[in-house]
């Protein structure tokens, strides 16, 4: 009889542990599909980011003569506080941000309609409205707001900021501590507002097609969330999971008597 109960602890706690396995294959990346090129490929999915409304720009002017300059750009008093830093407190950003019209309003230049453009589209349009004032003026246009939030299954869940506009789904993933051990790599939602619209999209990054896929660059504000594995949830999900814990405890408690009986 002891031993029998042995034997059905034994396997027990063999099922148990089964049931919370990862499997190698789960943690690969780039594992699937067809085998990477031996040669380079020129990369066709380049995001051209536009402009949209509650973007924040930093235009910054300048030329040959500072002074000339100093009318067209921001007072260093009018800054935005907006970005957190990773002290947890506000860093100080000088931009302007767009209205719901898609406008902005520039120093001595007035309002320039922004709406769908990209930044090097600004930088045209202003260095067309500065002819009149300066000569060879330097203009930089840049995003101050580009933010990224990931969320679920990684080391480090959070909302970050980024200092430039070419940004993959692995930078983020990256900047977030990578997927944990129980996030499902091939199922991961991207959820994108663009023009008042909002859309999602699954990455599988297992899958070496990745890197052809028009969410592999990122954009301003985009959601990233690692949704876990279903051995993660097994337990609440699935009701023959819910039963092994009771199953062990009770053989547990079932050996002990036995023992003690034996004393």
């Amino acid at each position: 009889m002891t031993s029998t109960i042995k034997n059905i602890t034994l396997y027990t706690l063999i099922a148990l542990l089964l049931s919370s396995c990862v499997t190698h294959d789960e943690l690969l990346n780039f594992n699937t599909g067809p085998e990477f090129p031996t040669t380079p490929v020129e990369i066709q999915n380049l995001p051209q980011l536009t402009i949209q409304p509650d973007d924040l720009l930093s235009i910054r002017i300048k030329a040959l003569d500072p002074i000339a300059a100093m009318p067209f750009n921001i007072d260093p008093e009018n800054m935005n506080m907006q970005m957190m830093n990773a002290s947890g407190g506000m860093r100080p950003l000088i931009g302007y941000l767009v209205d719901r019209e898609g406008t902005i309003d520039m120093p001595m230049l007035g309002k320039i309609k922004v709406l769908g453009k990209t930044t090097d589209e600004i930088r045209q349009i202003v260095l067309e409205k500065l002819k009149p004032f300066l000569n060879n003026p330097v203009v930089s246009v840049r995003f101050l707001n580009f933010r990224i939030t990931v969320l679920g299954e990684v080391s480090r869940p959070g909302t970050f900021f980024v200092a430039n506009e070419r940004v993959t789904v692995l930078d983020m993933l990256g900047l977030a501590g990578d997927v944990t051990s129980y996030g499902n790599r091939t199922n991961i939602l991207v959820i994108r507002e663009e023009d008042g619209r909002r859309e999602y999209a699954r990455l599988n990054i297992q899958d070496r097609d990745i890197f052809q896929s028009p969410y592999f660059y990122l954009q301003q504000n985009d959601v990233l969330y690692v949704e876990p594995l279903p051995v993660r949830t097994a337990s609440i999900r699935d009701q023959s999971t819910r039963i092994l814990p009771w199953l062990s405890a009770i053989t547990a408690l079932t050996t002990l008597a036995l023992t003690l009986s034996n004393i």
